[in-house]
């Protein structure tokens, strides 16, 4: 399993914004595309490590959408998009993002206090996204039963991990390093 994962990082370009590598890539991107055996070997990864027993999956727009949609249609469990956009419905949420290169506001909205979520993404890199979701989180009453994490940028990781007292899930961890993707054990 990940082997198409892995092959396809390894073939990944690196770009620069500002001082901080980035790396084009199918999952976290949609270029070159996302093939439909690289979308099954991450959500049949995903579904593998996963606690499940959960009401919920939960994913940020955008680049998580296509995983938490796979891996419902294959669990059979809803899932519910955190959004970029404002909708002002009773019971929004509203928290600060940043991520490595933007940062902004998110919104949450169709989850209850007393939820049991699983947390889904596609890279976990500086932490901003993930540590604004999950202090949001908390503050509704919705519990993470687990996070998930499709590829793990080393930044952040452990960090997240002690300040929030969870266990995050990666399925490959990554570096740049010469200008590359370099592969390394979760």
């Amino acid at each position: 399993m990940l082997e198409v994962l892995k092959q396809t990082l390894r073939n990944a370009p690196v770009v620069k914004f500002g001082d901080y590598d980035y790396f084009v890539y199918p999952i976290s991107d949609g270029i070159p595309t996302v093939s439909p055996e690289l979308l099954q070997d991450i959500t049949d990864s995903m579904a593998s490590i996963a606690n499940l027993d959960c009401d919920k999956i939960v994913t940020p727009e955008a680049m998580g959408i296509h995983l938490a949609t796979a891996l419902s249609l294959k669990t059979g469990i809803p899932f519910t998009i955190i959004r970029r956009k404002k909708y002002s419905l009773e019971g929004e949420v509203e928290f600060e993002q940043k991520t490595g290169y933007s940062s902004g506001k998110m919104y949450i909205n169709g989850l209850d206090r007393g939820d049991r979520i699983v947390f889904v993404d596609d890279i976990l890199s500086k932490g901003g996204t993930l540590r604004g979701i999950l202090k949001a989180l908390d503050s509704m009453g919705v519990e993470v039963v687990d996070v998930v994490i499709a590829i793990d940028k080393g930044q952040s990781r452990k960090a997240i991990e002690e300040e929030f007292g969870i266990k995050i899930k990666c399925l490959v961890s990554v570096e740049i390093a010469d200008g590359k993707v370099v592969i390394r054990d979760p």
